[in-house]
């Protein structure tokens, strides 16, 4: 177990006493996440096993933080910081070696695995109401020559004001994310929540789910629903020539600059839709929403605009509604693009079996533990400066 440094004489025994609490202190925080992943199977013969399950979970998650990208450098990683990693765990017999790292998340049961990832996120905070972002990406190096095995596509739930991510799954082989998005939400606990999707997930089937759960939806519309974005559109223009003057609007604008660029959103809700819910049996459906954009970009005659059109099960409410979509957005650059920039996911090689769907559970825990660190440094500093200076990871671990 534990060997906390013995202090030395000038220390004393409060100072020696000192030393043991903090050491012990991290040991506990440590086995306090740990706990959350007791459920998870080991299909190892118990007593062939040299590396406990506790101890290389641990291991993959400090070592990614760190910048591994890979078994390799995670085997590289334990064997240069085996002192550090016996500050949380024993490591009696060392650390395992990449081939070994690979075989074993490629046979660990990823649905058990993204169980445990889930019970742990809820552990972090009493997250309450906030805006659920459903997403999808493509791990696009985690395929096998020749067409033997497509690339994996990990649908995510983001939330947008805690920044972190709530839970994932893998998309199956020859399905859509159709079917997998409804299996997220049977995982994860939206209860007072808006939940966004693209226009991928405007289903029936998901929006009956999202208010099962006592959820509200924000849903994107394009031509995948037959006539129902032709309706909402026509409506929304008819209104707009006329002024709005035949029914009750609630707006709101926002200006934005950035990156060089005027942007101004104009969200129009309307839930005078009575005649729109005969034609279109929606579980839960209350107002349409449109978004009008106009990006000027700075220097430049140049101006590009874009209409979009939603369903949503919310009362007009401009303002809400515009926050969840705006939240929406923000999973390419607040998510997908750290997964991809900071953590390298579209040139991860890792493709054996069930191992691409657990690496990312692995990152996706990373990245939710470095989001927990206080201040301002981006994700790319915070895991630079982890791999430089073991207190601060050491501090990111144990929440310190």
């Amino acid at each position: 177990m534990l060997n906390p440094s013995v202090a030395t004489d000038s220390q004393g025994a409060t100072g020696m006493a000192k030393v043991q609490t903090q050491a012990e202190r991290a040991f506990d925080q440590v086995a306090e996440w740990l706990e959350h992943f007791e459920p998870l199977e080991d299909h190892r013969q118990s007593g062939k096993v040299w590396y406990p399950l506790d101890e290389v979970l641990l291991l993959c998650l400090i070592a990614v933080i760190a910048g591994a990208d890979s078994w390799v450098e995670i085997a590289e990683f334990g064997k240069a910081k085996l002192a550090f990693l016996r500050r949380f765990r024993p490591f009696e017999k060392g650390t395992p070696s990449h081939d070994q790292l690979g075989d074993l998340f490629a046979a660990l049961d990823a649905e058990q695995f993204q169980s445990c990832f889930i019970a742990w996120v809820a552990s972090l905070a009493k997250l309450g109401p906030d805006i659920v972002a459903i997403d999808g990406k493509t791990l696009r190096r985690a395929y096998q020559e020749g067409g033997a095995k497509a690339p994996i596509h990990m649908i995510s739930a983001w939330a947008s004001r805690q920044r972190v991510v709530l839970g994932q799954t893998k998309v199956a082989d020859k399905s859509n994310e159709i079917t997998a998005i409804p299996q997220l939400l049977d995982l994860i606990t939206i209860k007072g929540s808006v939940v966004t999707i693209d226009a991928m997930g405007c289903q029936k089937e998901i929006a009956a789910k999202i208010v099962a759960k006592d959820a509200d939806y924000v849903l994107a519309l394009k031509g995948n629903q037959g006539t129902l974005r032709d309706d909402v559109e026509l409506f929304f223009t008819e209104q707009k020539a006329n002024d709005f003057e035949d029914v009750a609007v609630s707006r709101h604008e926002t200006l934005e600059k950035s990156h060089g660029r005027i942007e101004t959103r104009t969200v129009t809700a309307i839930d005078d839709i009575d005649w729109l819910k005969e034609r279109h049996d929606w579980v839960g459906l209350m107002s349409i929403v449109m978004v009008e954009s106009v990006r000027e970009i700075l220097g430049s005659a140049k101006t590009e605009r874009e209409t979009r059109f939603y369903i949503s099960s919310l009362g007009a409410d401009a303002a809400r509604q515009g926050e969840a979509i705006r939240g929406h957005w923000g999973v390419e650059n607040s998510h997908h693009w750290v997964m991809d920039m900071v953590f390298r996911d579209d040139e991860c090689r890792i493709r054996k079996d069930n191992a691409p769907a657990n690496f990312a559970t692995i990152k996706h825990m990373a990245s939710n533990v470095m989001r927990r660190a206080a201040g301002t440094k981006s994700m790319r500093v915070k895991r630079r400066l982890a791999a430089w200076d073991d207190e601060f990871l050491a501090s990111l671990i144990t929440g310190g």
